[in-house]
């Protein structure tokens, strides 16, 4: 549940932010709740002291309010870009270099702020600690990706179903695998 709850504020947050005021105030306050969540649940497996929880959260507070900034801006630019590559309509190329120019230092800044981010947090937190908490949000990543793609599928929310080791901590739902197809027997019916 937590984690449906995080991928709906991530994958919702853009949408609702670009809505009514109540809208984004929505949106801000589950993210808030998901970062809570992820927090607690880092500092737990972790097991982090205060002093190490107390730095890993003013840490994800400063570097994911930049990272929010600039993936807003990263997604500007791609709308732009498609606005520009649009089948049947000439393409201003100046304008679609400037894009493309823009996209590649966004990626350059996102890659700086990762560094940066790391380099800080290697200062309290030891290298296993510092690899699990990596390892719990690349999970967290894939989760909120997989939550995008059924979002465009038109899939939604509702159809989520549990399998362990996946989501960003043990246990918590992820879209179900196609199963496999051994010799053609599922396509043939058989």
């Amino acid at each position: 549940m937590k984690t449906l709850l995080f991928g709906l504020a991530v994958v919702v947050a853009p949408v609702l932010g670009a809505q009514q005021p109540s809208d984004t105030n929505e949106a801000g306050r589950l993210r808030t709740q998901i970062e809570s969540t992820f927090t607690r649940r880092v500092q737990q497996d972790l097991n982090l002291s205060q002093d190490q929880a107390s730095k890993l959260r003013a840490t994800q507070e400063r570097y994911g309010t930049r990272r929010r900034a600039a993936m807003e801006q990263q997604m500007e630019r791609r709308r732009a870009l498609e606005n520009q590559m649009q089948p049947g309509i000439a393409a201003n190329p100046d304008s679609v270099r400037k894009l493309m120019d823009g996209m590649q230092t966004g990626r350059a800044e996102m890659l700086k702020m990762e560094q940066d981010q790391n380099r800080e947090m290697a200062s309290y937190l030891n290298p296993v600690q510092q690899a699990r908490y990596q390892q719990m949000r690349e999970r967290l990543m894939q989760r909120v990706g997989e939550l995008r793609m059924q979002r465009r599928e038109g899939r939604g929310f509702g159809r989520v179903q549990r399998r362990e080791g996946r989501g960003f901590g043990r246990g918590q739902g992820v879209a179900p695998r196609r199963p496999a197809i051994r010799g053609g027997a599922r396509r043939r019916g058989i």
